[in-house]
């Protein structure tokens, strides 16, 4: 019971831990995690099938950004034996610590996540008033979903298949965790706010018109290039002035739309400046929105390497090329 309740509130820390603005999801991304799982064991074996449970927690760290190696532990209650010793049924307790490498599919981002793992285990099972105890080596398979209600925190089920490898035998395991996912890089990390101030959106003169003419519509344009650091999605602080200037000029004209683009430099592979490009272009995507531009009038797309506007072979190139643009025009009477 004790330890349930311990359970409880690591669950509530992490609720409340997943409002920090300083987390994300992606390559780097550390995620911790408190589970409990139903121990449905081998009927050779002498333990009651119906009562053994796990709780334990874990620690995983993303390699890239769908694949994690993660370390857990935790510790088997409600095991009894059914073999009468000393005239009583005897609980058993035990521990099991995992290594295991889990690969998500789909996309970082809130919403839902499968996966599925493979890894090695040690298992030590016994009568905690006898000094004898079985210890073995498990391999481990799974597979499961995870949700992300945020970018932060997530609920996790599953189900475990373990081959035990010294004593040649199959179990398995089903559980339900909770978590927290922090420090990656897939998602902008906000920064703080600049103090708003806002520059006055251009707005063109109507050219000179003749008496009794129809009036000529004339285009107004405000065009955004963003610099980002090597290797980064994430918007500078100094940027966001003139983020917010665009942001300015779509709300006071409503029936503009806009399409965010992302760029690289050449260093590194084409797959991964195209997802660099496509991360960096969200990023700028996410900011105007912040500012108050609806959701389905800023589109945003990545270009990765394919577009340089400056020589990739010196750094000054290099740093224009790693940019994001964009513009809007408006017709004014």
């Amino acid at each position: 019971m004790k330890l349930k309740n311990t359970l409880g509130v690591v669950i509530g820390s992490l609720v409340a831990a997943s409002s920090l603005s300083a987390l994300a999801q992606g390559q780097g991304a550390v995620e911790v995690e408190a589970f409990g799982k139903h121990y449905f064991t081998d009927s050779s074996r002498a333990i009651e099938r119906s009562d053994g449970e796990l709780y334990g927690a874990g620690i995983s760290y993303f390699l890239t950004d769908d694949v994690s190696l993660g370390l857990s532990h935790g510790q088997y209650r409600d095991l009894t034996s059914d073999t009468r010793i000393d005239g009583s049924y005897k609980n058993i307790g035990g521990s099991l610590t995992s290594l295991d490498a889990t690969y998500h599919l789909g996309q970082p981002g809130v919403g839902l996540r499968p996966y599925v793992s493979a890894g090695l285990a040690h298992q030590t099972i016994g009568q905690g008033d006898r000094s004898g105890r079985d210890r073995s080596t498990i391999g481990n398979i799974g597979a499961g979903v995870k949700y992300y209600f945020t970018e932060n925190l997530f609920a996790r089920a599953g189900v475990d298949g373990m081959y035990n490898i010294d004593s040649d035998f199959g179990e398995w395991m089903a559980g339900v965790g909770v978590g927290l996912n922090f420090g990656g890089g897939t998602r902008p990390v906000a920064a703080v706010e600049p103090a708003p101030a806002p520059a006055p959106a251009p707005v063109a003169q109507p050219a000179p018109r003749e008496v009794e003419q129809e009036p000529v519509p004339q285009a107004v344009r405000v065009e955004l290039d963003v610099k980002f650091d090597f290797d980064k999605a994430t918007v500078r602080p100094e940027s966001f002035n003139e983020i917010r200037n665009l942001a300015d000029f779509m709300q006071q004209y409503p029936q503009t739309t806009t399409v965010v683009e992302g760029h690289t430099d050449s260093v590194g592979t084409e797959q991964y400046n195209q997802r660099l490009s496509e991360r960096r272009a969200e990023a700028v995507r996410r900011v105007l929105i912040e500012q108050g531009v609806e959701a389905n009038r800023v589109q945003s797309v990545g270009y990765g390497e394919s577009r340089p506007v400056a020589d990739n072979a010196t750094e000054a190139g290099r740093q224009i090329n790693r940019r994001v643009e964009a513009e809007v025009e408006a017709r004014v009477q």
